[in-house]
């Protein structure tokens, strides 16, 4: 029997370890594996970054704030000025996964994109793209379902991730084939890095296991390779800042500060951030993390040690370490405050940016569709 003839259930029985291991590459050994690779990939763009396609992106649902720019965006930026072709998805089909609409979106979209100008995304070495605007990317959905079977999309870490998120209401079909379009994404413009945290690589699993299966099943377009690269993680030490109010960062909390906010509305925003009785500040996260996470915030902004900055704050209280946290934070968005309200006030540049962005896009997912009717033998 060829690969051509194997089914799905066959697919799925020859890889026993498929389906645990969308579940369970979170193990030791897997990650493991994972941080070495992720460590050479780190190593081979410093030689040659022209190898690699990297594809990341964010859900529109609202505006951009300081846990993205740190724990993504700032990333985003520093691979693409060595040199690493970089694509950026703007989700707006993936909004609807798990709500009845779409909300203001057109205001999010170009929201988004100016925090990403502003932020030093540079539209001439990275292309910026919104989901509804490249057919061809969404058109893969439908041979990437029939490599997957209906059990093993509701055991997928990202499904069940998703799912718990909207508190018990009733999964929609595109919530359940919510990680087959992350395939989608990353496998159409073949990128073969991802950057991700740790807790997010079995996420990245489903594409690896699309590519593969799409392999075996369909074969491909030129002899000599498969149509899909399977994608790598690039791990990133995401720093998980905490809301002003001490819980989880989140835009529905109100507990956060967006990119676009004045340096007043900063100010005001941080005095009533939560810290604790206690008067001597010191970065003790397991122990005192609202205290924690405003030294981490006023570190990261000013690019000192956190540990060196508690020591100085010393027994000046909340009061001066909130003081210390909002001169740094403002210092430090100054520029990309002022350059995103030029942005803001151009709409018709943003429109151009997102116009090419959107057609650079199209002409990579229409060149990957080719290639996969061939595969398919499907081109009349």
């Amino acid at each position: 029997m060829t690969s051509a003839d194997r089914t799905i259930e066959d697919a799925a029985t020859d890889d026993a370890a498929v389906g645990d291991a969308l579940a369970a590459s979170t193990s030791d050994a897997s990650l493991a594996r994972t941080i070495a690779r992720s460590a050479q990939i780190e190593a081979e763009i410093d030689q040659d970054p022209s190898k690699f396609r990297v594809l990341t992106g964010d859900r529109p649902t609202g505006n951009l704030h300081l846990g993205h720019y740190f724990g993504t965006l700032r990333s985003r930026v520093l691979l693409q000025q060595r040199g690493v072709e970089t694509f950026i998805l703007i989700a707006d089909y993936q909004v609807i996964t798990d709500r009845d609409g779409v909300g203001p979106i057109r205001e999010r979209i170009y929201s988004v994109l100016a925090d990403y100008l502003a932020a030093g995304l540079d539209p001439e070495k990275t292309t910026i793209f919104t989901h509804s605007s490249v057919p061809a990317l969404n058109q893969l959905m439908l041979p990437f379902l029939s490599l997957v079977t209906e059990s093993e999309l509701r055991r997928n870490p990202t499904v069940k991730a998703e799912f718990e998120a909207t508190s018990g209401r009733p999964m929609s079909g595109l919530l359940l084939t919510y990680p087959v379009h992350q395939a989608a994404d990353i496998l159409f413009c073949k990128a073969n890095i991802v950057p991700v945290g740790k807790d997010q690589v079995p996420h990245l699993e489903q594409a690896r296991v699309i590519a593969r299966r799409f392999d075996e099943r369909y074969g491909r377009a030129d002899a000599g390779q498969p149509v899909f690269p399977a994608p790598d993680a690039l791990l990133s030490e995401v720093t998980n800042l905490l809301g002003t109010d001490g819980t989880k960062m989140s835009k529905s909390k109100g507990n956060t500060i967006e990119l676009g906010m004045d340096a007043d509305t900063t100010a005001k925003i941080l005095k009533k951030a939560v810290t604790d009785a206690d008067r001597n500040i010191t970065f003790d996260p397991v122990n005192r993390p609202e205290v924690s996470n405003l030294v981490l915030l006023a570190a990261m902004s000013s690019g000192r040690d956190p540990q060196e900055i508690a020591a100085q704050i010393g027994d000046g209280g909340g009061g001066t370490l909130k003081k210390v946290v909002t001169e740094a934070v403002n210092e430090h968005f100054a520029p990309i405050r002022a350059r995103r309200a030029e942005l803001v006030a151009d709409q018709g540049y943003l429109e151009s940016v997102l116009a090419r962005g959107n057609a650079r896009a199209n002409d990579v997912a229409e060149s990957t569709l080719d290639e996969v009717r061939t595969a398919m033998q499907m081109t009349y």
